[in-house]
């Protein structure tokens, strides 16, 4: 059993709350939205992120129309690499070679099947580490403002 964060916005409400009963087996945090109504992603992202890089969760999923604005809040988290998945072969390799920690997903453009398939492939695939290692520990020396 994981610990997931999950959030969405107005846009990825159904496909979160399909997601939701899905995932049962693990222990979720919702973060939002509560409904279809019109909200701000930044709102509900950030907060889900946060509790990944502070390890109140040991994983993420973000959901909103596009998959490209939490995409974007999700990465402007220190410790947060946010991976935006329409494939269960990006979900793989997100997961192999840059140790993707938060999974962000489109609640327009894939369907809740598709999207299950893919959060399969991204939780149980491990990352390789070696020479992919060295990237994150750059990743994280830009987070830090050091010099590369």
């Amino acid at each position: 059993m994981m610990r997931i964060a999950i959030a969405s916005d107005h846009a990825g409400f159904e496909l979160k709350e399909k997601i939701k009963k899905y995932l049962e087996d693990h222990e979720l945090q919702d973060f939002g939205a509560i409904s279809s109504d019109s909200i701000d992603y930044p709102q509900t992202g950030f907060q889900a992120a946060k509790a990944v890089a502070s390890q109140k969760c040991d994983r993420g999923i973000l959901i909103c129309g596009s998959g490209i604005g939490m995409s974007i809040v999700g990465n402007k988290v220190d410790g947060i690499r946010a991976a935006l998945c329409h494939t269960k072969e990006f979900a793989e390799l997100s997961r192999k070679h840059n140790d993707a920690n938060v999974l962000v997903l489109s609640g327009r453009f894939i369907s809740h099947y598709l999207a299950e398939t893919i959060i399969d492939v991204w939780l149980k695939t491990k990352f390789e580490g070696g020479r992919h290692q060295r990237r994150i520990e750059l990743i994280t020396k830009i987070e830090k403002g050091e010099k590369l």
